[in-house]
């Protein structure tokens, strides 16, 4: 792959690239490096000029004798401090996606719900030059702001994506995909497609923030009857504050932020394994309005 399509740069840091400054007390500071320019701190400035040319890694002085480390931010970072329209899904999340969702070189990738740009930069590099992640966003300014955080993190434009702005039910061109990636707040609504378009074997993957909007769509996918039984699950991430004698979990943590549901295609005309185990007393009951799972009896 082209080392340019991954966003990654080598060498000396050079005009029009970002970086990061970071100092004592873990305060982080993007910028994007300019001839002649000056970065202006509580600490005094820093010229864009005793930069550009230096390796990463080094660290550079204030004018008032602040001190910062510089690197160029990885690709989590920049997702996280990037410009935003909707929120962006953070990289725990991110990376449970472009894993359990097998995301792969050159696979064809289905994102419906763009917005910030955050998880189709992941997808992007994952698929790589050979693949296709075909992104829709109903919102025209949040296509917009991930068109600028996509470009931005690549370069330029990368030849792996095609962003419609528009309705996916209404607006979808894709007529088979291996993945589907749902970050919407009805997925439910779209099975029936994802059951037209995912290649036999493909993957589901949904992004739900709240309890019951993860039980309906997999109470969907089991009354579709064409797709395995559904993956449910969430990730937390708690750093750890490590000083001498003195470790312990930090106080601070990325706790729920959404949670992932995943289900794989069957070959078409194919029903899924009717489950052994009996369901929950009242599970499925007078107060349950749900779909229903297709072999269940009424």
């Amino acid at each position: 792959m082209d080392e340019r399509l991954s966003g990654v740069h080598r060498g000396p840091m050079a005009v029009g690239q970002w970086v990061r400054l970071t100092d004592a007390k873990g305060r982080r500071h993007n910028i994007q490096l300019e001839e002649g320019k000056k970065f202006f701190t509580k600490f005094g400035e820093i010229l864009h000029d005793e930069l550009i040319g230096q390796p990463e890694g080094i660290v550079v002085e204030s004018s008032l004798g602040g001190q910062y480390l510089v690197f160029r931010p990885l690709m989590h970072e920049y997702t996280t401090s990037m410009p935003r329209g909707a929120a962006v899904i953070y990289p725990k999340d991110a990376t449970q996606i472009v894993t359990f969702a097998d995301i792969f070189p050159g696979a064809r990738v289905l994102e419906a719900g763009a917005g910030s740009g955050a998880l189709t930069t992941f997808l992007l590099r994952a698929v790589g030059d050979s693949g296709l992640v075909s992104s829709y966003e109903q919102r025209e300014d949040f296509a917009e702001i991930a068109t600028r955080n996509v470009e931005q993190f690549f370069g330029g434009p990368h030849p792996a994506w095609r962003l419609t702005v528009g309705e996916l039910g209404e607006s979808v061109v894709d007529t088979e995909v291996d993945r589907m990636i749902l970050d919407m707040v009805d997925p439910w609504e779209y099975v029936e497609l994802a059951g037209r378009v995912l290649a036999p074997g493909g993957i589901l993957c949904c992004y739900v923030a709240t309890t019951t909007q993860m039980s309906r769509i997999v109470e969907t996918l089991r009354a579709h009857g064409e797709f395995a039984e559904p993956d449910a699950w969430e990730t937390m991430q708690r750093g750890w504050h490590l000083e001498g004698l003195a470790v312990r979990p930090q106080h601070s943590m990325n706790g729920h932020t959404a949670f992932l549901v995943t289900a794989r295609r069957m070959a078409h005309g194919q029903r899924a394994l009717a489950k052994k185990r009996r369901p929950a007393p009242g599970a499925y009951g007078p107060e349950y309005s749900g779909p229903r799972p297709a072999d269940l009896p009424e």
